[in-house]
This record gives structure tokens, C-alpha cells and sequence, in this order.
């Protein structure tokens, strides 16, 4: 039985990663800071689908949380077949007025973390030559979002990393990809304080269980970069043909 790792696993996408990867016979080891809400999930998929789910309750914003959380795996001897690189987070605001400590932890988390687990955990995929890893970025990740600075600087890392990894990895069974999901009712929206942004209030919401099924989807075909909805694929197109950088960063201020 192969075993999936999903950061990020307590709610919105990750938790719907969950339950996909379960349903096709995957254990499951889920991470997140709740431990009450993982236990929530691992119970929940465990009496659905017959399969093993343990909880890992880590705050991947810390420093050593990735070496800390790859070397808890490697102890309990538990080989990891599929990487799910979710969990991050943002805050919407002017840069100027936002905090330091918590820009900081959004690198860490969204950045740091992502591409230490990715190094840990690939190196074993390599050496038996099979594997699969999908890390989450976002729309914001093709152009640079005003009021959303970090965030989307975060995001373009994550999917120029991935993208590149992707590459690396073309002649081997390790698969690697990156999701791109816009707006998504996942609860992200109330912890980035954008409930009020252009982005939630116009419409074109998806629904988390919709984009985690497009990315587990996009990962089985080792699709390179995987975008939920026209609009979004659209939108994303339009970044890399509009013929001027500010002209970008204004339209990009203007949605949101």
C-alpha cells in the first residue's frame, strides 16, 4: 500500500487531498499545527476507506520543522510515495503596513519549508526511481499582486522552483508538478483578510474538492503546471502576453 504526505491537511485543499488519496488506497500521514482537526480527518478517512491515517501536529513556519518532520517519518519507517507540498498561507494588505514577524513566517512556510521537504524527500523518491510530489502554488504566482506582496512573491518562487524541478526529473518515474488554483472557498480567504478583495467578491469562486481533483488528476499525467478553470488558465495566459511589466502590475492591482 503506498502512503501519501499532505502538509496543510486539516482543512480547504489539503483536506480534500485527503479524502482523494484515500479513496484510491493510500495511507496517509497529515500535518498541520490542529491537532484536533487532523484527528478529525484521519478518523473521517480512515472509517471511509479502510486505509491508516497518522497525524503529525508541526507548525512548518519554524525553522528545522521540515528536517524535524522528515526525520519523524524516516523513524516510524514509513516510505512516503507521494509529497503534497499545501500548506502556506497569506495576508492581504499594503506592505508598508505589515508585520515583519508574520512576513517572515509566510516565507518560511511557503517557501522554506516547501523546498527543504521537496530536497528531503525527493532524494529517496530518486534513489528508488519512483515517486510523485505536487506543491500548491497560486494564480498569484505569474505576475505581482499590489496588497499582496509576500504572498504572491512566495507563490511565483514555488512555481518557477517546481517548474524547474520538473524538468530536472523528465527522465525518471518521479513525477513533480505544481497546482495553481485562483480564488478557492477553502477558509484561506478569512485568514488573509480578504473576504472584501475583487478576487472573492466578483465571482469565479472554485471549490476546494473541485481544484484538489484537477491537481490529482494533473499529477497522475506528470503534468508540469496544473491551473483549476478557464478563468484561471485565461488570466494566467494573459500575464505572460501583456506587453509592459507596469501594465501588468496595474491590472493586477485593479482585481484585487
Amino acid at each position: 500500500m503506498k502512503t501519501t504526505l499532505i502538509t496543510g491537511a486539516s482543512s480547504g485543499i489539503g483536506l480534500e487531498f485527503a479524502h482523494i488519496f484515500a479513496r484510491k488506497g493510500h495511507d496517509l500521514i497529515l500535518v498541520a499545527r490542529s491537532k484536533d482537526k487532523l484527528e478529525d480527518v484521519a478518523r473521517d478517512c480512515e472509517n471511509k476507506y479502510d486505509i491508516h491515517a497518522t497525524i503529525l501536529v508541526f507548525d512548518l513556519s519554524k525553522p528545522t520543522s521540515a528536517l524535524d518532520l522528515y526525520n519523524a517519518v524516516k523513524q516510524s519507517g514509513v516510505t512516503i510515495d507521494v509529497l503534497i507540498n499545501n500548506a502556506g498561507f497569506g495576508h492581504y494588505e499594503p506592505f508598508t503596513k505589515s508585520d515583519y514577524s508574520q512576513n517572515t513566517k509566510m516565507i518560511n512556510l511557503n517557501v522554506t519549508t516547501l523546498v527543504e521537504l521537496t530536497s528531503l524527500f525527493v532524494k529517496d523518491m530518486v534513489t528508488r526511481n519512483q515517486g510523485q510530489i505536487l506543491n500548491v502554488a497560486s494564480t498569484a504566482a505569474f505576475q505581482p499582486v499590489p496588497n499582496f506582496a509576500v504572498y504572491g512573491a512566495t507563490k511565483a518562487f514555488v512555481l518557477s522552483f517546481t517548474e524547474a524541478l520538473h524538468y530536472e526529473l523528465k527522465d525518471t518515474k518521479i513525477s513533480v508538478s505544481v497546482l495553481c488554483p485562483g480564488p478557492t472557498t477553502t477558509g484561506f480567504e478569512k485568514v488573509a483578510n480578504m473576504e472584501k478583495s475583487r478576487l472573492f467578491k466578483d465571482g469565479g469562486v472554485m471549490d476546494a474538492r473541485t481544484v484538489a481533483e484537477i491537481g490529482y488528476k494533473g499529477l497522475q499525467k506528470n503534468k508540469m503546471t496544473i491551473i483549476p478553470g478557464l478563468k484561471n488558465k485565461i488570466l494566467a495566459t494573459a500575464s505572460n502576453m501583456t506587453p509592459s511589466r507596469d501594465l501588468l502590475v496595474w491590472a493586477a492591482g485593479k482585481m484585487s
